[in-house]
């Protein structure tokens, strides 16, 4: 450094501040750096480089003006411009980019809207409800921090708020979060690792895992009044329909009448609907199909299945109660008659990646490659098979309410 760097001193420019002159004059600090002073004293910074090699013409970017910008801060930009020189970046756009990113950083709210919009979107078919929990929990707290300065506290302080009233929700905002902040780290949008090293233990806890499984004598009361008048029409079809297919009540809730095709008797879920974000493809059991004719006819005019779209928390919080409604007295939800359709399939002897192409599960391994087919007329007669056995359970246990159940 001696000799060489570092030439310049405050006493010596603050004497040429507005110090006039007969013409323009450059300063070196050395380098690299240097100032020039204008004829009516004003001091300018600038930083000379070479991209090439000596046989090349030199390049000269301004820093800013001297005193606003200090003899220190020169500096250290000047050391800045010379590291990007030695990792191959051109000084000039990279200083162009810190600036634009210093003046105009991105918000947490924008880099969480710029996952919604160009991830979410298009792979998860509840991206509408994680912008509302976002917009809750978020925006109103942080959303208007730059990105780069919202620090580990700054979340915490908006998972505790939620951990407070719903632990589980807590975990499930922080994996969103995380997942969001990478996508715009891989995708050089904005970068922030606030969150790295944050667990879900830190935040809430995880939800306890449940093996909760349906007897015989509960599966045939579910199946006897999701059929009868016990419940509302909505919720008897969302039911009924669970039971049949073993599909999440996402795919029956958002499902349109277009993607039942009542020629070939094929149900498609579109993949903007399923959870995995790959379309899933099932059969309709012969059994069900009057059913669905009379859905359609019911229906057509609203083009849903159903008849219409009920929030996510509404079927959630009606599912909970259902064994309540049936007098069971262990508990079950919605998402329960999943397991219990792959369970009494697979001990049907039905093959095992039919029953998982069914539940909407993408195959593992090599599988996922290679193996595209749907398995239609394996799936058609696994499904046939299902309803017989429900009928089969339903008369087994003919018009009995089960009051005690085992855990």
């Amino acid at each position: 450094m001696a000799g060489g760097t570092n030439k310049l001193s405050d006493s010596s420019l603050r004497k040429m501040v507005g110090r006039e002159s007969p013409g323009d004059s450059f300063y070196a600090d050395g380098d690299g750096l240097s100032v020039k002073v204008s004829r009516v004293g004003i001091l300018t910074w600038y930083f000379t480089f070479r991209i090439g090699g000596r046989n090349t013409a030199p390049q000269r970017i301004k820093l800013g003006n001297y005193p606003d910008l200090s003899l220190k801060s020169a500096r250290e930009k000047r050391d800045q411009c010379r590291a990007w020189l030695a990792e191959g970046k051109n000084p000039q756009y990279q200083l162009n980019i810190s600036t634009q990113e210093t003046l105009k950083p991105v918000t947490v709210k924008e880099a969480l809207e710029y996952w919604l919009n160009e991830y979410a979107a298009h792979k998860r078919a509840n991206f509408v409800k994680h912008r509302e929990q976002l917009k809750k929990h978020i925006y109103p707290y942080i959303g208007n921090y730059p990105l780069s300065m919202c620090e580990t506290r700054h979340w915490l302080e908006c998972f505790a708020r939620v951990r407070a009233v719903a632990p589980v929700a807590a975990g499930y905002l922080l994996q969103m979060c995380k997942q969001a902040l990478k996508f715009c780290r891989v995708h050089r949008y904005a970068v922030s690792n606030a969150l790295d090293d944050l667990t879900i233990d830190d935040v809430g806890r995880k939800q306890n895992k449940l093996d909760r499984e349906h007897n015989r004598p509960e599966l045939a009361d579910i199946w006897r009044e999701c059929t009868g008048i016990k419940f509302k029409p909505y919720y008897a079809a969302l039911l009924r329909l669970l039971v049949v297919f073993g599909c999440r009540s996402q795919e029956l809730r958002l499902s349109r009448l277009d993607e039942w095709d009542m020629q070939e008797w094929v149900w498609t879920v579109p993949k903007e609907h399923s959870k995995g974000g790959e379309r899933i493809v099932r059969p309709v059991p012969v059994a069900v199909r009057p059913f669905i004719l009379e859905l359609y006819e019911r229906h057509k005019d609203s083009g849903l299945l159903l008849g219409e779209i009920k929030k996510p928390e509404a079927v959630s919080q009606w599912g909970r109660g259902v064994y309540r409604r049936l007098g069971h007295s262990a508990p079950w939800t919605l998402h329960d008659l999943r397991r219990t359709f792959a369970t009494t399939l697979n001990n049907m002897g039905i093959a095992p990646h039919v029953v998982e192409q069914l539940l909407g599960h993408t195959l593992g391994g090599v599988m996922a490659v290679y193996n595209r087919s749907q398995y239609l007329p394996e799936k058609l007669e696994a499904l046939n098979k299902w309803m017989e056995r429900l009928d089969l359970i339903a008369g087994e246990y003919p018009n009995v309410t089960i009051l005690k159940v085992a855990k």
